[in-house]
């Protein structure tokens, strides 16, 4: 039986996030950050906002908002006021509702929400599957390089700093 092409563009796309969601879960696990994807997933939301609302392709607001949020969170935990759970709940439901926010602003754009929010991994393209092992490549790669630190950091960051490491980078 010969699948379809886009049935083979899903199915190729699926493996691919799955290989590189399992290595990086097990760091969001040990970490205790649960709702990281949650996080990740709507700040994604106001990165396409803003790529609708800028003009830019919607992939570069995506990476943008995704990486200032998570740069965000990176401060805000070092200072250890509030528990990674709070910070999480709270940079997500803030970037959903400045996504929501700046796509209900922009007149004449209708924008089907549930595609952006869930996604159609029947609708992959190619695009979509170079982006997905390029980046996903990409960040096992840096994970490989990087595996002894984060372990060392992940299990006790004041024992990888009587290593000689550096917890905040």
């Amino acid at each position: 039986m010969i699948l379809d092409d886009f049935l083979m563009r899903a199915l190729v796309a699926g493996v691919g996030v799955a290989l590189v969601a399992g290595p990086l879960g097990c760091f969001v696990i040990w970490r205790r950050m649960a709702y990281f994807g949650d996080t990740m997933a709507h700040s994604a939301l106001f990165g396409v906002a803003l790529g609708f609302l800028l003009g830019l392709d919607l992939m570069i607001g995506v990476f943008a908002t995704g990486l200032l949020v998570a740069l965000l969170l990176s401060g805000l935990l070092r200072q250890k006021r509030l528990s990674g759970d709070a910070l999480l709940g709270t940079l997500s439901h803030a970037s959903l509702s400045l996504g929501i926010l700046t796509l209900s602003l922009m007149s004449g754009l209708r924008v089907d929400l549930m595609g952006y929010l869930f996604g159609d991994i029947l609708s992959v393209s190619q695009q979509d599957l170079i982006w997905i092992y390029g980046g996903g490549g990409l960040a096992l790669l840096l994970l490989w390089r990087l595996w002894q630190p984060l372990l060392a950091v992940t299990v006790s960051e004041e024992l990888a700093q009587a290593e000689g490491l550096s917890a905040a980078r």
